[in-house]
């Protein structure tokens, strides 16, 4: 999923990326159908983890990374927020979205807080390691003394994973 560039062109090729939310920086996705935002997420095994609520973007390919999902709560209180990475989507369908991993996984992921975001700029480029991939553009921090990071490979597709 790529999204198209409103902005002036900018020679972004030696830039360290940054993620934003789509609708904060005034993009949208290139092509209408494949904006996902609204679809309910579903686990390997079917259960609703919640409602894709936004998509982050990196500034400099400019390429979706992250679906955020929101979910319980009512009318936005005590809901909880969730990063998964586009990786880690297996099937899209008009109303789901279904991920590679279970629900009790995503459930324990890095928590998510705005401040310790704003705070800590790896913490998007920790996710990825604790959802078993290595990330985009080799900039993935060193996983060794990483908390999260899966000391498991993830299956294959071809193994029935």
């Amino acid at each position: 999923m790529t999204v198209e560039k409103t902005a002036n062109h900018r020679d972004d090729t030696k830039k360290l990326p940054t993620l934003s939310k789509l609708r904060d920086v005034g993009q949208t996705v290139a092509n209408t159908v494949d904006d996902i935002r609204g679809r309910m997420v579903k686990d390997k095994n079917g259960q609703e983890l919640g409602k894709i609520d936004g998509l982050m973007i990196d500034d400099v390919e400019r390429k979706v990374r992250f679906i955020e999902v929101a979910s319980g709560g009512f009318l936005g209180f005590g809901e909880s927020r969730s990063f998964i990475p586009v990786d880690a989507i297996t099937r899209i369908t008009d109303d789901d979205v279904y991920i590679s991993h279970t629900r009790e996984h995503v459930a324990g992921a890095p928590p998510y807080d705005p401040a310790l975001v704003a705070a800590r700029s790896d913490y998007f480029f920790g996710l990825y390691p604790y959802y078993g991939y290595s990330g985009y553009l080799g900039f993935v921090p060193a996983t060794a003394d990483y908390p999260y990071a899966r000391s498991e490979p993830i299956p294959s597709k071809a193994s029935g994973g």
